[in-house]
């Protein structure tokens, strides 16, 4: 089974197009008030060593006001990207702000500690073990069934 196929759920995917469609679509102009959800992109690497990294893009966002968590073998990050309102009434507003939460599940077994996190220029990158060594694939060797002590077979 390929590492991605229990770290990424492509249907999220389509649950964030559709909730963008129809929110943009439905969300009265003037309401700044209420923040909304936004998604932060992601990308997920396997390198060599067995480690996997998660790349979040978090423009304009200081490392304080991201939290990185681990709980049941589930990896979250979160936060809020808050706005400045007193500029004035916006004509064109492409920035997205509001709270955002990302979830992947880890493999099973990994230790908080063995998770490790950094932030340069916006873009988080965590880094966590594809496998515990308690996960890894074990070769089983097949014996030779036991010799047989009767050559013919009584009726």
């Amino acid at each position: 089974m390929a590492l991605t196929q229990f770290l990424y759920d492509p249907f999220t995917e389509f649950d964030r197009l559709f909730d963008d469609a129809f929110t943009a679509r439905f969300r009265p102009d003037s309401d700044e008030s209420r923040p909304a959800i936004i998604r932060p992109k992601m990308d997920l690497v396997e390198t060599k060593d067995n480690r996997v990294v998660a790349r979040f893009e978090l423009p304009g966002m200081d490392q304080e006001k991201v939290n990185v968590e681990v709980r049941n073998d589930r990896l979250t990050i979160s936060g809020e990207k808050k706005t400045e309102t007193d500029e004035g009434r916006f004509v064109v507003r492409e920035h997205s702000f509001g709270r955002f939460a990302r979830t992947l599940q880890l493999p099973e077994g990994t230790k908080p500690e063995q998770v490790q996190a950094h932030m340069e220029k916006g873009v988080l990158e965590v880094s966590f073990p594809k496998a515990p060594p308690e996960q890894e694939t074990k070769t089983i060797p097949i014996e030779a069934p036991p010799p047989n002590k009767e050559k013919g077979s009584k009726k």
